[in-house]
């Protein structure tokens, strides 16, 4: 009895200090919201924008001042976590930046970004964009990837410091095969698909790419690199011909030969690079050069005029693989999306809606359900599909019943098709690990789907047609949406992954640009003029407050399952990824990677 009280009152403790302690953080972070709140940042002449693109880079981020610990690191009561920048606060900044007489210029540091290539695009056409105010971009790297080089291009000065390097040799994609992992397991997968190109399951049943994703593959990154390729030349005034001859040689991996290349401008340590800067906004050597960041020049009064419309173009951002239910990061989850557009809907503030899709698919289902209340949508006002990284397979689903849709070059999309993925476990259970399973039924079939036993010739079937409906309502929306007769949807479908350019070419998308054009044409579909509208992003991006809730929330999982399983706790997460794939999905061929 008495250790039953003793535990009793040792959590009965542990709770009210708990409290205390998330209710002081509380206090802290409201402190100093408030504080960063009411400090007005004011710029001084002669500065420059210092744009640090050097981390993880987003849709839609919230300002670095949400966080009140940021910059202290392991130090932080929540310890230290990846930075992260939108591309809406990006390209705010630079029309800002454009027009205020005190930003000089801007200093760019961007050697090596995590994004893709079209959302890399956005940036680097904003950039092209503010460029035509007349003020300088400057760039600096002790090396500089293939990205960061592609966003870098743009500037009027590139420096790369004499010991370092770029990541100039062209683009790959390399995908990882499982399907010897699983034989040694004892592991045998269930496969139902529809179409030679869609080889998202592959990895589970070969060693390596079969002739039609290989093709498909080719294609894909010859397209998304010619495109790449003409962009850097365009800027740096240079031949295709000749800079593709440098990346086959290797020729700019070294400061010397990017330099003998005229990829960069100079070779030169960060003093040189930072007196060249100094001369630009004419100051003394010896003077300091008065820099402003992205957060802090996001805080500071804006030079622009302010609209006051009542009309928006709503920016519904969907980003990540598509599931059933609510939202976690990294995922479009039916429910939520449902519930978020049917508000757009509803609001007669909001005259027309783009939904701005980055996603490889997922769920047939929910890809499903969210195509019908985009179809809602669009008989109540315009809704326009923008394309990001990724609108492939679910992603096409939903930009296919749209009004319209726009793509970068670079996207990656199409991937028409549906596959089904069980897995039978039986010979791992039993010859591995020694567990067996008995059942009894009430009727034929009562235990299907099983991952405990092999399925009759039967079940298998069942699936496979299962799968061969889902692709017929797939093309046959596909087609209704775009216009085109069925056989001709089909002809480019079969799961095959496009290029935006490919996709513009063969009918799949209606037009190459981004975001802005998007809101451009929702604007127009909806009679709205330039300075009759606002454009407005949906949902807000959680504050530092709200995701550390939900990172603690998920580091509480991981703990659950390390307690259960040991060091093979991390195994046991990614099989239950995989567990969320089987069934029928619309998703893109493997996790594809561009680099």
């Amino acid at each position: 009895m008495w250790q039953f009280f003793k535990y009793f009152f040792a959590s009965i403790l542990g709770t009210i200090v708990g409290f205390f302690v998330f209710a002081l953080l509380g206090i802290i972070i409201m402190a100093a919201s408030s504080s960063s709140s009411s400090d007005v940042v004011k710029i001084d002449e002669n500065t420059i924008l210092k744009l640090d693109l050097n981390q993880i880079i987003e849709e839609n981020a919230p300002n670095d001042d949400s966080n009140p610990f940021k910059g202290l690191g392991n130090y932080s009561p929540f310890g230290s976590e990846p930075d992260k920048v939108g591309i809406v606060q990006v390209k705010d900044a630079l029309k800002r930046a454009a027009a205020d007489s005190k930003i000089k210029g801007i200093y760019l540091v961007a050697n090596y970004p995590m994004v893709g290539y079209a959302q890399a695009e956005e940036i680097r056409n904003a950039l092209i964009n503010f460029k035509k105010s007349g003020k300088f971009i400057y760039s600096y790297g002790e090396v500089f990837s293939e990205k960061g080089y592609y966003l870098s291009s743009v500037s009027d000065k590139i420096y790369l410091n004499p010991a370092g390097g770029m990541d100039f040799n062209g683009l790959s994609i390399e995908y990882t095969f499982f399907k010897g992992a699983l034989d040694k397991l004892d592991i045998k997968p269930f496969i139902f698909k529809v179409g030679d190109f869609k080889s998202a399951v592959e990895p589970f049943i070969r060693d390596n790419m079969s002739d039609a994703s290989r093709a498909q593959t080719v294609a894909l990154t010859n397209s998304i690199n010619d495109h790449v390729m003409n962009q850097i030349a365009l800027s740096r005034n240079l031949q295709v011909s000749d800079i593709k001859k440098v990346a086959d040689e290797l020729g700019a991996y070294k400061p010397e030969g990017a330099l003998k290349s005229k990829l960069i401008t100079n070779v030169g340590y960060y003093d040189e690079f930072e007196a060249e800067m100094k001369k630009s906004v004419k100051i003394k050597v010896t003077d300091k050069l008065e820099f402003v960041g992205l957060s802090k020049y996001l805080d500071a009064e804006s030079v622009l005029p302010f609209n006051d419309s009542e009309n928006r173009v709503a920016v519904l951002v969907a980003s990540g693989e598509i599931v059933s239910g609510k939202n976690s990061d990294g995922q479009i989850a039916s429910e939520d999306f449902i519930k978020d557009l049917k508000k757009l809907r509803e609001d007669k503030k909001v005259k027309a809606i783009v939904l701005r899709i980055d996603s490889p698919g997922g769920s047939a289902l929910a890809s499903d359900i969210m195509w019908r209340e985009i179809q809602l949508t669009r008989t109540v006002k315009p809704v326009i599909a923008s394309m990001g990284d990724y609108a492939a397979s679910g992603g096409y689903y939903m930009a296919m019943g749209t009004d319209a849709i726009v793509a970068q070059p670079t996207t990656i999309t199409g991937s028409i098709g549906i596959f089904g993925m069980l897995f039978n476990a039986e010979g791992f259970l039993k010859n591995k690990v020694g567990i067996t399973h008995d059942a009894v039924q009430t009727n034929a079939h009562s235990t299907f789907p099983s991952v405990t036993h092999e399925m009759s010739d039967f079940e298998k079937d069942f699936l496979q047609r299962s799968v061969e409906k889902g692709y017929e309502t797939f093309t046959s929306k596909a087609a209704q949406g775009r216009k085109m007769k069925l056989d001709q949807l089909k002809s480019i479908a079969s799961g095959r992954v496009w290029s935006g350019i490919e996709a513009k070419t063969n009918g799949l998308v209606d037009a190459l640009g981004g975001v802005d054009d998007a809101v451009k044409l929702a604007a127009q579909k909806a009679n709205l003029k330039d300075a009759d509208y606002r454009v407005k992003f949906y949902p807000a991006p959680k504050d530092f407050f709200t995701k550390f809730l939900d990172k603690k929330s998920e580091e509480t999982e991981a703990k659950i399952l390390e307690a259960q399983f040991g060091t093979m706790a991390p195994y046991v997460m990614k099989f239950k990824k995989l567990q969320s794939q089987q069934g029928i999905m619309a998703k893109m061929p493997f996790d594809m990677e561009i680099k």
